[in-house]
């Protein structure tokens, strides 16, 4: 896998950390509610279900971590592609952003290690 590849790939496993610790661990924060638009009430409502969310992007990270250090294509595409749909269906159901934040990244990485 070339440079370009592995650096989209670990950019995209480092997003989902990222996307596991506001999930998880600050859901009710304030910068947890300002990255999802949370009132505080509704965040606290909802906080066991947001660290399930955050439960489910720690194993996508954990795939394409896996990916990158077992040089495996198949392993990095098939969890590129785990999120790329998950960010396809976060925009339809939840905000367009998602699209941006999760999908396009994912494309990105997608293409890389195919050309790679």
């Amino acid at each position: 896998m070339d440079v370009v590849a592995a650096v989209i790939v670990g950019l995209v496993a480092v997003l989902h950390v990222y996307i596991l610790v506001l999930e998880m661990f600050l859901w009710t924060a304030p910068a947890g509610r300002r990255a999802f638009g949370l009132a505080p009430d509704f965040a606290e409502a909802t906080k066991v279900l947001g660290a399930n969310q955050g439960l489910y992007n720690g194993f996508l990270a954990a795939g394409l971590f896996w990916g990158l250090v077992s040089g495996r294509d198949d392993v990095r595409l098939f969890f590129l592609g785990c999120v790329a749909v998950a960010g396809v269906f976060g925009a339809v159901t939840s905000s367009p952003r998602i699209l941006l934040v999760q999908t396009v990244p994912a494309g990105l990485g997608i293409v890389a290690v195919l050309l790679s």
